[in-house]
């Protein structure tokens, strides 16, 4: 190891504690796989590879190779000791690592669900940690593009693995926007002990608690600056009927309201906090062309794909924790605003972060390792609820 650049030793070592289950050459080569992708701001491999020949004073082609058989199933490497790195085994170790690195007496985390597609090529169920306007991939599924099939058993599978993953006196709220709502995905993050907070369209039905008869959902906030909060029973149709909270809140400047399903008691959930959803397509343009130019990529293969995110999540773990922590010490706070941001940061957490890890590589420093540090959640200060239907006797209940 003496004969490597101070830097790579460092992170490889770093990686190697948080992904104690992988061999000592899958976690070197994923190390510098990472590192390299920090110091490029792409994941490209062939950039990835020249970058090390000429650091490491190796062969391009033989670095390259390196890189290639992390990307392979065993049946395509080289060898008799043939191990395919199962991205699945690292779920749980890179949300473990993230909260290692938490703010200690911070238990609160926002989790976000959604789905991102690469071209005709690749769709991409990804589980994000939410922080500072950035999403780090913790877990996640590549499927080919418009294949035939439910997602659901992916999401279903995604939370079960992750179960274990966070410690069982914080509160994590999963956040996931209209496309994704169901019944049967509520009840699975309700089984790992988390909170659901998942918008749904206004066109159904609903009926408060100690009401007779089912009303609209659009009726609860009919005009922009309403908001409501409380218990009711969601659409008419007995099969989907949820009993839960809703929350719902029309602020000034958007076309419609947010109307937000929640198993917390209407005392405890803020229709605010659902603005951190967005930071999950900051993360996916991080792994794009803001950030890491995955979009480049050539890979046809799902699995494939999902080792070279593995990289990109590390990548971005690092970054991201590096940045936020420098961000933490600005004066300039956006998420008090949620959800109209007057002040939108002039850096993202990850391109600072990429920023000062290639500074100190550069000046031959001791790398920068961060750690996370949440911003405060935003809240309302006052609930304005529609008198004729405002349920009476609310719950501190969570159901």
């Amino acid at each position: 190891m003496s004969s490597h650049p101070q830097g790579l030793s460092q992170w490889n070592k770093v990686v190697s504690t948080h992904m104690g289950h992988l061999s000592k050459t899958q976690a070197m080569v994923l190390a510098m796989y990472s590192y390299g992708t920090v110091l490029l701001s792409n994941c490209g491999m062939s950039g990835v590879a020249y970058l090390w020949s000429e650091l490491l004073r190796q062969r391009e082609n033989t670095v390259r190779q390196r890189l290639r058989e992390y990307l392979y199933d065993s049946k395509d490497k080289r060898g008799r000791q043939r191990h395919e790195l199962e991205v699945e085994t690292c779920f749980v170790r890179l949300l473990q690592w993230v909260v290692s690195w938490w703010t200690p007496h911070e238990k609160r985390m926002a989790i976000g669900l959604d789905a991102t597609s690469l071209g005709q090529r690749f769709t991409v169920l990804s589980m994000s940690v939410l922080y500072r306007g950035c999403a780090i991939p913790v877990a996640w599924v590549i499927l080919p593009a418009n294949q035939k099939g439910e997602w659901m058993p992916h999401w279903q599978r995604l939370l079960k693995l992750m179960r274990e993953g966070l410690p069982r006196d914080w509160m994590v709220v999963v956040l996931t926007d209209r496309g994704l709502y169901s019944k049967v995905l509520y009840q699975a993050i309700q089984r790992n002990h988390w909170h659901p907070m998942m918008r749904i369209n206004s066109h159904g039905k609903c009926r408060p608690h100690h009401q007779r008869h089912f009303i609209h959902l659009r009726s609860l906030v009919s005009q922009p600056g309403m908001t409501w909060h409380g218990r009711l029973d969601c659409f008419a149709s007995k099969t989907a009927r949820l009993r839960c909270t809703l929350v719902a809140h029309w602020d000034e400047g958007f076309a419609e309201a947010w109307l937000l399903l929640t198993d917390l008691s209407p005392q405890r959930a803020d229709s605010l906090w659902y603005g951190m959803r967005a930071w999950i397509e900051q993360g996916f343009k991080d792994l794009k062309r803001g950030g890491f130019r995955w979009e480049h990529t050539k890979m046809t293969d799902p699995r494939r794909a999902a080792r070279l995110w593995l990289v990109i999540a590390l990548a971005t773990l690092w970054a991201v924790s590096v940045g936020g922590a420098v961000d933490a010490t600005l004066s300039a706070s956006g998420l008090l605003d949620l959800p109209n941001d007057p002040h939108p940061r002039r850096l993202s957490c990850l391109k600072r972060g990429l920023i000062k890890i290639l500074a100190a590589a550069i000046r031959n420093l001791v790398l920068p390792f961060g750690r996370f540090i949440p911003e405060l959640w935003p809240t309302i200060s006052s609930l304005l609820v529609d008198p004729p239907i405002a349920p009476t006797g609310l719950s501190d209940a969570v159901y």
